[in-house]
């Protein structure tokens, strides 16, 4: 359990590490090895180093100041050696609480007491280490400083061993904002020109100059105010006042359409009747319909019906023909259960012959489709 609470600890120390201070000071202590030509030993380090963390650049500059106090092999004599070096850091991303580094320079070492042919010289030198974060702005430093110097004739070699506290300050480091691509322009667009865009528009074909809802669908209203939402309205463009059925077509008193003996022509009455899909079964909400007019023809003995039959043109002519003649007939049976003598009704089938609209649109074909009743006087 304690291992695994020690993993958001590492992630949250790593967190505070990338917010990087301006400024670093390294107090270090460690231990030179020297090549042995050299002639030199108990080689002690002490120094500081400084690292600018302000700049927007690979490497880190570094400036490190390194004191030895050494004795000479076989000898009493002791010398001061001060090497100063300027370095680029590079800092790797922290893994949990440690961040790895590399550095490379150039330095000067001089010393007080020059045996052994050693001399004052430029040196060459390149590390390694890491970083081991304790607290945020404080650190554990361990490094490894390889040093290559030119002495006279020959070139010899250090490593240094080195250990600190790393303490941070000043203002914190700004990171440089990450490019962003530019947002792509898009000009959404609305197709059917009904103020609700493309993208939200659940309806997209909408007719134009139709009310629509937030997505894009036809809100169903009543446009000719008859009492019947336009979704079932057979008769979209009842005149207002007109009283209609549960379609939305005019209800005919059929008294007002018995006309005088002077007629030549027998009136007939769409009956607006509705029947299942492919089948001459009558719909339910068309049989009160049907026992209206029942109770019409009871009521005028001197009256009789023919029941005519119409189709749309879908279809062959042959099959049509004998859909509205199933039709036509079913009509006339459900008349006749209501109480009508089956003599006073006849039927005709007119199939797709005689249209009142146009077959081309799906409002044109539901007209066409409908039962007629021709009253004729005996």
């Amino acid at each position: 359990m304690k291992k695994l609470l020690l993993i958001p600890t590492l992630l949250f120390s790593g967190a505070l590490m990338a917010q990087e201070y301006n400024y670093e000071i390294t107090p270090v202590i460690g231990y030179n090895i020297a090549e042995g030509n050299l002639n030199l030993e108990n080689q002690t380090l002490y120094g500081a180093e400084f690292q600018y963390n302000g700049c927007d650049t690979v490497l880190k500059p570094e400036i490190s100041v390194l004191y030895t106090e050494a004795d000479y092999e076989n000898s009493l004599i002791d010398t001061d050696i001060y090497r100063f070096a300027i370095n680029g850091v590079y800092e790797y991303d922290a893994i949990g609480i440690i961040k790895p580094l590399a550095k490379i320079g150039l330095g000067y070492e001089t010393i007080d007491k020059h045996f052994a042919d050693n001399t004052d010289s430029l040196f060459f030198n390149a590390g390694v280490g890491a970083k081991i974060h304790l607290i945020d702005n404080l650190s554990l430093k361990l490094e490894a400083v390889y040093m290559l110097k030119n002495n006279n004739i020959r070139w010899d070699n250090n490593l240094a061993l080195l250990s600190g506290i790393n303490f941070a300050f000043g203002p914190k480091a700004q990171k440089a904002a990450p490019i962003e691509a530019p947002t792509p322009t898009h000009v959404e667009k609305d197709d059917d020109n009904d103020g609700v865009l493309n993208s939200k528009d659940r309806c997209p074909n909408t007719p134009s100059g139709a009310t629509v809802d937030s997505d894009g669908c036809t809100v169903d209203g009543d446009n000719d105010n008859d009492g019947v939402l336009n979704s079932v309205d057979k008769c979209p463009t009842t005149p207002k006042g007109t009283k209609v059925d549960a379609s939305g077509c005019k209800i005919l008193a059929l008294t007002q359409v018995v006309e005088t003996e002077t007629v030549v022509c027998p009136p007939k009455i769409n009956l607006h009747i509705n029947f299942k899909f492919d089948s001459s079964e009558i719909e339910e909400e068309s049989k009160p319909r049907v026992n209206d007019f029942s109770e019409f023809l009871k009521c005028t003995p001197e009256y009789k019906a023919n029941i005519i039959g119409h189709t749309d043109s879908t279809g062959s002519d042959a099959y049509n023909l004998k859909l509205s003649d199933r039709r036509a007939n079913a009509v006339r049976d459900m008349i006749v259960k209501y109480g009508v003598p089956a003599d006073k009704i006849s039927t005709t089938a007119k199939g797709e012959t005689e249209p009142v609209a146009t077959n081309k649109t799906k409002e044109g074909r539901a007209q066409n489709r409908r039962i007629e009743a021709e009253l004729i006087k005996k």
